[in-house]
């Protein structure tokens, strides 16, 4: 009997671990079955930690028993085998090694719910501009001093040439009788004769071909009308239309004398600003006593003799009559026009010429009739140079104010002189010095050196006065 029961129990053992070998291989195989079904199980980075991090005794199998179980995620397709879609887009966020030291229950935020709506806020929009006008009062500003601007441009443009146009016709008669070409513009044909516009406040007109004078420049210097600016400036300083005349004489008509008359203010500047007044002539004091002009009237003069001569009874009896339309005469043989700043740096005087100068105020209601006795005037004053002759105490002063000035120009002007003739004669000794090198002749060459040297020895030694010694 033993033998037997010997021989069974081994059999039952063999048995045993063969059937315990096979369910090994069984349970290896159902473990990577998943794998060849196309299915997988993908444990939390979380949970996976948490195994690989588990105390000593911990085994894999208690490990896959304490994670909690997961559905398998399907792959659409073989190709896409290594592709992993996994639902949960911020399980990365849970991971505790991927944000060491963060500590996440701390965090008082509420958590994000996804499926509320935002909340949007709604600016407070201005409602539209035409319901407020008030928001846009500097640009309502702006658009209306623009429109005043333009309408005083135009408004002042056409005045100023309606006031030409009138001064024009006025005196046209009496200007066809004394000249043989009124308005004439410098063409060879002349179609449209008259004023000439230069701006909108600047009109021009020049007649020529009278005995006595080369010509008549008249210019009617109008108010700036058309700027704005101006004529707000102009209330603070009144200003006046005015006719300017400038008649060229004739060299030799008139005796040689400068003299001037008008208001004080006119003939103070005048007598700073021109030339010819400043250096013949002086302010003569109290001129309403000795020349009987009207009160507020001044008079430059250099020859008494001249000056009693021109204002005669006729020409005061104009200024008298005319005194709110007349601002200057000036008369002169030595015109050179305003004094020129550089003047000590020319070596010539200026050329002068023989004028006669107006200036008269325009009325301020366009009725010119009332100033065209004053163009009678200027032609009275042509005539009377014409016949007027000094007497010989007059021209001899006359002369030696002439000479005084050109030796006070000499004088001047006699550093600048004399630095332009030593910068002559150098320039003439380098073009004799170039003409003598150039000739191939050394023994010219060798005359001029010797020349040259024996000069400058001259120059360069000390000078020595000779004195006189009389014998007793």
């Amino acid at each position: 009997m033993r033998p037997v029961f010997a021989f069974l129990l081994l059999a039952l053992l063999c048995f045993a671990s063969t059937r315990s070998e096979s369910d090994f291989e069984e349970d290896d195989s159902d473990d990577f079955a998943e794998f060849d079904d196309g299915n997988f199980y993908a444990e939390p980075a979380a949970k996976n930690a948490d195994s690989f991090s588990g105390g000593a005794g911990s085994n894999r199998g208690e490990s896959r028993e304490d994670a909690p179980s997961k559905p398998a995620q399907n792959v659409e397709s073989d190709e896409d085998d290594g592709l992993v879609e996994d639902d949960d887009e911020f399980e990365h966020f849970q991971d505790e090694e991927e944000f060491e030291g963060y500590d996440g229950g701390d965090s008082k935020d509420p958590p994000i719910d996804q499926k509320a709506e935002p909340k949007l806020n709604i600016p407070n929009i201005p409602l539209h501009f035409r319901t407020h006008w008030d928001s846009y009062w500097m640009e309502m500003l702006m658009v209306a001093g623009l429109l005043a601007y333009f309408a005083n441009f135009f408004a002042g443009k056409a005045k100023n040439a309606r006031l030409a146009q009138l001064w024009f016709s006025t005196h046209r008669a009496l200007l066809d009788e004394n000249f043989a070409l009124v308005g004439d513009d410098g063409k060879a044909e002349n179609e449209n004769p008259g004023l000439i516009k230069e701006s909108e406040s600047l009109y021009t007109l020049w007649c020529s071909g009278r005995t006595c004078c080369e010509g008549m420049l008249v210019e009617l210097k109008m108010i700036k009308r058309q700027d704005l600016v101006s004529l707000v400036a102009g209330l603070m300083r009144p200003q006046l239309d005015q006719a300017h005349i400038k008649i060229e004489l004739t060299r030799g008509v008139m005796d040689a004398f400068v003299f001037a008359v008008g208001t004080k203010k006119t003939i103070t500047k005048v007598f700073k600003e021109y030339t010819d007044l400043s250096k013949f002539c002086s302010l003569v004091g109290k001129p309403e006593d000795r020349y009987n002009v009207p009160t507020g009237f001044g008079v430059l003069s250099e020859v008494p003799e001249a000056t009693s001569a021109i204002l005669e009874s006729r020409v005061i009896a104009a200024l008298n009559k005319y005194q709110s339309y007349i601002d200057y005469l000036h008369i002169s043989d030595q015109f050179s026009g305003p004094i020129q700043q550089e003047e000590g740096g020319t070596l010539k005087q200026p050329e002068t010429k023989a004028v006669l100068l107006a200036g008269f105020n325009l009325p301020k209601h366009a009725e010119m009739e009332t100033i065209k006795p004053l163009l009678l005037l200027i032609f009275y004053l042509m005539e009377r140079l014409k016949t007027y002759r000094m007497s010989k105490e007059g021209k001899a002063k006359s002369d030696k104010n002439r000479q005084r000035v050109e030796e006070e120009f000499l004088k001047s002007t006699h550093a600048a002189r004399a630095e332009a003739a030593a910068q002559r004669r150098e320039d003439k000794r380098k073009q004799e010095k170039e003409r003598i090198l150039a000739d191939e002749d050394p023994e010219k060459q060798r005359r001029w050196e010797a020349k040259e040297q024996k000069r400058q020895a001259k120059r360069n030694a000390p000078k020595m006065k000779r004195l006189a010694v009389k014998s007793l």
